[in-house]
């Protein structure tokens, strides 16, 4: 019965070691990234915002002190917002359901007339001129009139703010779908894939960052909107856009300032919350990889 030694290692073996790598031929240490929770500390985000702030601080400051008639002091509208804070809340998001919904009116009507343009020259043909004629006529002359059509309930608001929403949204769905590389599109034909299969698997996912584009510009401007309409209805009975009126005429700035200190809050909110879905649908872009390294 034999039995197993083990093997020493030579002496060459067991006196060859491993010089230490150079301290010099080491890159630069990377500083450590934010997870992406705590995003918003970065200077990228913050940085705007406080600069934005200092400078309307400043020039409000000094427009108020010389010019009291023009702008309220900053105390006056503070003290209006934490005065009665539910009701700038309650018409706030009287304005934001009358634009939610619009903007979803506007949405449908456009993107389902953006497949038709896209696939259907004839419907391009026709249906253009008439988007075009409406993108450039303004809103403020049309919202009165449809005050005076469909009265002082949330119809003539609808329709507004999903006219507004709804020249965007075309042209930039429409760019999109029609964008597809033509290289692809013969990739598909050869593989004899039907009309609706290239347009859910090659030109939908080429459309969705004009769509982001588009709904990135539109919901702000479905706020602005919800507020023309509302100033144009003057028997509305709420809505940020009522009480910016009433205040107007009564005379009442800071409350006028604080309604629009409101609108401007909802819209970046909106503008926040479209901007973090589209980082998280399209982290697969070239875009956003560019915009990872």
């Amino acid at each position: 019965m034999s039995v197993l030694t083990p093997v020493q290692p030579s002496s060459q073996e067991s006196t060859v070691t491993l010089a230490p790598e150079p301290a010099t031929t080491r890159g630069p240490r990377r500083a450590p990234r934010l997870p992406k929770r705590l995003a918003f500390i970065r200077p990228g985000y913050w940085l705007p915002l406080a600069v934005l702030l200092v400078g309307l601080g400043i020039l409000w400051s000094v427009t108020a002190r010389d010019s009291p008639y023009l702008l309220p002091p900053l105390a006056a509208v503070g003290e209006a917002l934490a005065a009665n804070p539910g009701f700038y809340l309650s018409n706030a998001w009287a304005t934001l359901a009358v634009a939610l919904v619009g903007l979803a009116i506007g949405f449908v009507g456009s993107f389902v007339l953006a497949v038709l343009v896209s696939e259907l020259p004839v419907a391009r043909r026709a249906i253009m001129p008439i988007a075009v004629v409406l993108s450039v006529t303004p809103l403020v002359a049309i919202a009165p009139a449809l005050v005076v059509a469909f009265g002082f309930g949330p119809e003539p608001k609808l329709i507004v703010t999903a006219l507004i929403c709804f020249f965007p949204i075309l042209i930039n769905v429409s760019t999109g779908l029609r964008s597809v590389s033509p290289a692809v599109l013969q990739v598909f034909t050869t593989l004899h894939a039907s009309r609706l299969e290239m347009l859910w698997h090659v030109r939908m996912p080429s459309a969705l960052p004009y769509l982001f584009t588009a709904l990135r510009v539109v919901f702000p401007l479905s706020i602005i909107g919800a507020v023309v309409a509302e100033l144009s209805a003057p028997g509305a009975a709420e809505g940020l856009g009522t009480v910016i009126s009433v205040a107007s005429s009564n005379n009442r700035l800071a409350v006028v300032y604080a309604a629009i200190f409101c609108l401007a809050i909802m819209g970046s909110l909106l503008l926040l919350i479209i901007t973090a879905i589209e980082d998280r649908v399209l982290h697969w872009h070239e875009s956003r990889q560019g915009a990872k390294n």
